[in-house]
């Protein structure tokens, strides 16, 4: 016990060291390198460069200016099959459109998960007894290893009352351990109890799984963690998973051990995550439908922004050596030869994978220092894959009109909220729990 005690530690050590320091100069060189590698493999030359957040005055600055957004390429079609015939039943939008929208994902956003992807064995390595916003809770730390992958140890802490009556319902965060944070981003100033207070006082558990142990996020990491050691040393193929999927893949991998615990609702687990976590949240809800509900925060490109929109961060900025790692060798041609446009899926599909789920979308406000992620990109998003939603005889989200800032549009199984605190999801997290505990009674 005192052994795994402290391989926890050293392991929690060199998370928190991870989560400050840059990469070091052989790390960046490693990415470029595999970057280069990967555009050679492609067949790609050139990329077009992405859009400049920082610098207003450059020929190819990000546009925050909703005037300027200009006509969207069409949106591929949401309820016409590969076939011509539209989808007019739930029932046929499960059997067949939903199958080929993923197809699609996998091989040209995504990527799919090899055959070869190592199995997870979870491991608890201790227990502690705490309390949190006034209530006794315990806190199991596990660490998944695997056989074929010996280098391997994914982090995930799981949080429960003490004492419950029942099974109880649980959250379970993409992020960085307890009382971290987003490196680079300052949380917001506390006003009130944290996520974890809030969960916590309405009798529920939290978990929270540490993407970073699954796969690092950098194109050097992609001959670690899962992918390399489903690569076994080989480079990706064009349509095989990148970071988010990996990402994802370990939700799934943390839910096989949430519904084996005889205290958590496995009906009532929910997946959140901001940022890139928030991309990778929405991936989960896509390929994973255990989960009951999703929250994704400030998801942007990639995530719940629709990529045809000239706002903010654009596909081109995907496609660059600081994020390709997340995708498919295949989606960076839509950076070079290809564009969105040609792209046959992009956000709303993403967010009708979900349905007939509820999922609440949040961002901050574009004049608050949100815009990189195009909080209306989002909303447009979820409004064209509302139909989905009405197929199951739900509505999606509920009105046309852009909501206030602080609004929460959440009568619908698609919610909107955007706020004022820039890049976070702190101040949507009591209308999210309020809308995750309305929709998890009327499921009951």
């Amino acid at each position: 016990m005192i052994r795994r005690r402290a391989s926890w530690l050293l392991l929690l050590a060199g998370l928190a060291s991870a989560a400050t320091a840059q990469p070091s100069p052989q790390r960046q060189a490693d990415t470029q390198r595999d970057y280069q590698a990967t555009l050679a493999r492609m067949g790609l030359a050139a990329l077009r460069p992405g859009a400049d957040g920082q610098h207003p005055d450059a020929p190819n600055a990000a546009n925050y200016d909703e005037a300027r957004v200009g006509p969207a390429a069409p949106l591929p079609p949401l309820l016409r099959g590969w076939d011509g015939k539209e989808i007019k039943s739930a029932g046929q939008w499960t059997r067949i459109r939903r199958p080929e929208i993923l197809a699609l994902f996998d091989r040209e956003v995504f990527g799919r998960v090899p055959a070869t992807a190592p199995s997870i064995d979870w491991g608890l390595d201790w227990s502690e007894t705490r309390i949190k916003a006034g209530v006794q809770v315990v806190t199991s730390h596990y660490t998944g290893r695997s056989a074929s992958a010996p280098t391997l140890g994914i982090r995930l802490d799981v949080t429960l009352p003490q004492k419950t009556r029942g099974r109880v319902p649980l959250i379970l965060e993409l992020g960085f351990p307890e009382g971290s944070h987003f490196p680079g981003l300052r949380p917001p100033p506390s006003t009130g109890p944290d996520w974890t207070e809030q969960v916590v006082s309405r009798g529920w558990g939290y978990a929270v799984l540490v993407p970073g142990t699954i796969q690092p996020d950098d194109g050097a990491g992609l001959a670690e963690g899962v992918i390399g050691a489903a690569a076994r040393g080989q480079p990706r193929r064009a349509d095989e998973w990148g970071a988010l999927r990996a990402w994802a893949w370990g939700a799934s991998r943390a839910m096989d051990l949430l519904t084996r615990d005889r205290r958590i609702d496995g009906r009532r687990i929910a997946i959140e995550g901001l940022s890139r976590y928030g991309k990778a949240a929405l991936v989960t809800m896509a390929y994973d439908p255990r989960f009951s509900i999703g929250f994704t925060g400030s998801s942007g490109a990639g995530g719940a922004k629709l990529l045809r929109r000239h706002f903010g961060e654009q596909i081109e900025n995907l496609a660059a050596s600081g994020e390709y790692h997340w995708f498919a060798p295949n989606f960076l041609k839509y950076a070079g030869p290809l564009t969105s446009a040609e792209l046959q899926v992009d956000a709303h599909m993403l967010i009708a994978l979900a349905a007939p789920r509820p999922l609440f979308i949040g961002a901050g406000t574009v004049e608050h220092g949100d815009g990189w992620v195009d909080p209306r990109g989002s909303f447009e998003a979820a409004r064209a894959a509302s139909p989905v939603y009405r197929l199951f005889g739900m509505p999606g989200l509920v009105g046309d009109s852009w909501p206030a800032v602080g609004e929460t549009r959440a009568s619908g199984r698609i919610a909107f909220r955007q706020h004022e605190d820039g890049h976070s999801n702190a101040p949507n997290w009591p209308a999210f729990l309020e809308f995750a505990a309305n929709r998890w009674s009327a499921n009951r």
